[in-house]
């Protein structure tokens, strides 16, 4: 049971970055971006081919890379050729799965056997005893979440969180909006390519098939960190996701441990990311319930 708690804080943390990156797309910029399935990937073949190659570190910002590119691409599809945004992104996904399987060698899975990862070469300073790959995952996320809550308190940012309020605005105010949805679409999917450079190497193995799902179970652990936490400022936002991700993660791993039939996995995975996408709608229908109840009571009275 220890050891599942803390596989599931572990990947709470690595899986944070998919759910920071949506926030940044969904909830900063007001952009439905399905890109994110096709980048976690992307980030997975880049990290864990250069880390076969032999370099490891190397590996993570080369992913983050192509993960901006991915965002680049389909920003480009949206500002310039007049793409609808949710088809703009299943055009951006549908392409990376053959730019996925070139990345990892024409094959549809890549495993590191006994090569060095970030985690070994990390265990190897003797930092964090036997949570080493926690703390690893931990510090990664947190020092994004970091970075992003200041990036988005600079001008920059602030445009582009204005972008999301008011494009027609921001267009009013001399700032060109087509500059501030590329940068934030390169930013959000060069997360997600950092989330699936963790992970595969941290699984040490990336696969075709790996990001089937992401962008659904981001989206639940976003909004269950939102329910939790609360919506309001950037950083709210930030703590909300790393906070939904690891609560989704511990919910998961207690599914792992009931009796339920392996083979109904799937379909109570997506009982689960149903109820924690409905939660908001859940909780204010049970509010009115007992606000109702409440005036009842007192009309009886």
């Amino acid at each position: 049971m220890f050891y599942i708690a803390q596989t599931a804080l572990e990947l709470g943390f690595l899986y944070a970055l998919v759910a920071m990156a949506l926030f940044l797309s969904y909830r900063v910029l007001d952009i439905a971006d399905l890109t994110t399935d096709g980048a976690f990937v992307l980030g997975a073949a880049v990290s864990v081919s250069l880390a076969a190659a032999g370099h490891p570190v190397l590996a993570v910002p080369a992913a983050m890379a192509a993960g901006a590119c991915a965002g680049f691409v389909t920003a480009f599809l949206q500002t310039k050729l007049g793409v609808p945004p949710i088809l703009a992104g299943i055009v951006t996904n549908t392409g990376l799965y053959t730019v996925n399987l070139m990345a990892m060698g024409w094959k549809s899975n890549v495993s590191l056997l006994k090569q060095e990862t970030v985690f070994s070469l990390f265990r190897a300073t003797g930092l964090g005893g036997d949570w080493y790959e926690t703390v690893l995952a931990a510090g990664i996320t947190l020092l994004m979440g970091a970075l992003l809550v200041s990036f988005l308190g600079t001008r920059l940012g602030l445009s582009i969180r204005a972008t999301g309020d008011n494009r027609d605005m921001v267009r009013a105010s001399s700032i060109n909006p087509t500059f501030t949805v590329t940068v934030g679409l390169c930013i959000s999917n060069s997360l997600t390519a950092l989330s699936g450079a963790v992970v595969g190497q941290a699984q040490k193995s990336a696969d075709i098939n790996g990001g089937t799902g992401i962008v659904v179970i981001g989206l639940a652990c976003l909004i269950i960190g939102e329910t939790v936490v609360g919506r309001g400022s950037m950083l709210r936002g930030a703590l909300a996701v790393i906070a939904g991700s690891v609560i989704y993660r511990f919910v998961y791993a207690l599914v792992l441990r009931s009796p339920i039939p392996i083979d109904c996995l799937k379909l109570v995975t997506a009982i689960v990311v149903a109820l924690a996408i409905a939660a908001p709608s859940l909780k204010q229908w049970w509010g009115f319930q007992c606000r109702r109840r409440a005036a009842a009571g007192k009309g009886g009275a």
